[in-house]
């Protein structure tokens, strides 16, 4: 694929999955081949899959041909592992002759499963990833016999495959459905300022630009394998361990003002960016040097934040929030990765308390921050704007709810294509509700 400029919005790539397999928690809601979210009917046999009709029943049934009995034989109440059933379904398919089949990810490229990356030698130095795959070989040895199973040797090789290159399926508002692997798709490489993203209708995986991309080739594509809206002390912490690699994107560079900002002290004078991080920290504008106690304070403030966000990995409490904002005020810089991400939990905590008014206040605050650490075409900006719309159409503030389900709109039409259910249908029946009660319509 080459042309001089690949603009954002652009497809960039397409493909099905080699396999995937439905989250366990979703196996209830959701139809175990297309993900849609219909009226289910369970497959006779296993009763533990599910399906919307007998056409999906019957695509899937290639891939689901052998594990049927296997999950028949569970034993009631046992959820198999989705690791588990993901790695089965890989060994299945490659046992009959699923290996050869190709995902081209260019005009005239294409991968087949031993071209993914094993990290062989990773894995085998990694204690946690060995330990897992000899639990799971265990686990797989009840579920599809030791008989089905490669050697561990080969099998280590497969679970490597599996657990660098394989992608969460997420539906259209990021929450995630499944795993997948996609053999094209996982040609694409990582940055933490990528320029394109990958969204999924179904399991069908679509990779668009979100950034204009000049003098195109494919070994420029870059999408994010983590959660950006990290410092990058946490970032790389978290992609080593899981992918084998150290990122050297402009985010991630010690020196670049980009990785600066992240631990950033707002200047008492001008309000510039003071970059705590460097060896003798003088504001960037007005270059004053603050005087050494504002330093120790920020550290204090800055240890209790952190301290607080390892508190609601899981939960985010509005009021933890609020007072690390209190304490952050005047002191940590609007572009603080820590300050940004504290509205960020604060917002989340205020639509899960149902604190409409502190939604309303920290909505518009925190879109600054995700401008500058996911960009201006990110579908995660895109659905911030259609929450905060939704928020204010409950309010009853029309207008603002059309301003921000607009802007929201023209974000997701670039990350996720004006077809997807996203924007067809939820989004437009926001609009169109939001202009029906202000045109009187």
């Amino acid at each position: 694929m080459n042309c001089d400029m690949f603009l954002k919005g652009s497809v960039l790539h397409m493909e099905k999955p080699f396999v995937h397999a439905l989250s366990s928690n979703m196996k209830h809601k959701r139809c175990d081949h297309c993900y849609a979210e219909f009226e289910l009917f369970k497959c006779t046999a296993c009763q533990y899959v599910k399906y919307c009709d007998r056409v999906c029943q019957k695509l899937a049934w290639p891939d689901h041909k052998k594990e049927c009995p296997a999950l028949k034989n569970l034993p009631p109440n046992r959820e198999l592992p989705n690791t588990a059933r993901l790695l089965a379904r890989i060994i299945l398919k490659l046992k009959r002759g699923g290996g050869n089949e190709q995902g081209w990810y260019d005009k005239n490229k294409y991968r087949i499963f031993r071209d993914l990356m094993s990290h062989y030698a990773d894995i085998k130095t990694d204690d946690k990833r060995t330990s897992q795959a000899e639990c799971l070989y265990e686990v797989l040895k009840d579920y599809i016999g030791e008989d089905a199973l490669p050697n561990f040797t080969e099998f280590l090789g497969i679970y490597g495959r599996m657990v660098v290159n394989s992608f969460n399926i997420l539906d259209g508002e990021m929450s995630e459905l499944g795993t997948g692997i996609y053999l094209g798709a996982s040609t694409i490489d990582h940055s933490c300022e990528p320029n394109a993203v990958a969204t999924f209708n179904g399991t069908t995986i679509t990779v668009r630009a979100i950034r204009d991309i000049p003098d195109f080739n494919w070994t420029k594509v870059r999408i994010s394998y983590i959660e950006t809206l990290k410092s990058h002390v946490e970032r790389n912490r978290e992609l080593y361990p899981r992918y084998y690699f150290d990122c050297d994107c402009p985010r991630c560079d010690p020196s670049s003002e980009a990785c600066l900002l992240e631990n950033s002290i707002a200047c008492a004078k001008c309000g510039s960016a003071i970059y705590a991080d460097q060896e003798d920290p003088v504001c960037s504008s007005c270059h004053r040097k603050p005087p050494f106690d504002v330093f120790i304070k920020y550290q204090d403030v800055l240890t209790f934040t952190k301290h607080q966000h390892d508190a609601m990995k899981s939960v985010a409490y509005l009021d933890a929030c609020k007072l690390c904002l209190e304490k952050q005020n005047g002191l940590f810089h609007p572009d603080n990765i820590y300050f940004v991400r504290t509205m960020d939990l604060a917002f989340e905590a205020s639509i899960q308390l149902q604190k409409w008014e502190d939604s309303i206040d920290l909505g518009p605050k925190l879109i600054p921050g995700y401008e500058k650490y996911y960009g201006t075409h990110h579908p995660i900006l895109g659905l911030h704007y259609l929450k905060l719309g939704k928020i204010l159409l409950l309010k009853d503030e029309y207008e603002k709810a059309m301003d921000a389900l607009e802007k929201g709109q023209a974000i997701l039409e670039v990350s996720h294509g004006k077809d997807h259910p996203l924007c067809k249908s939820e989004l437009s029946s926001l609009l169109l509700q939001a202009k029906s009660i202000l045109y009187n319509l």
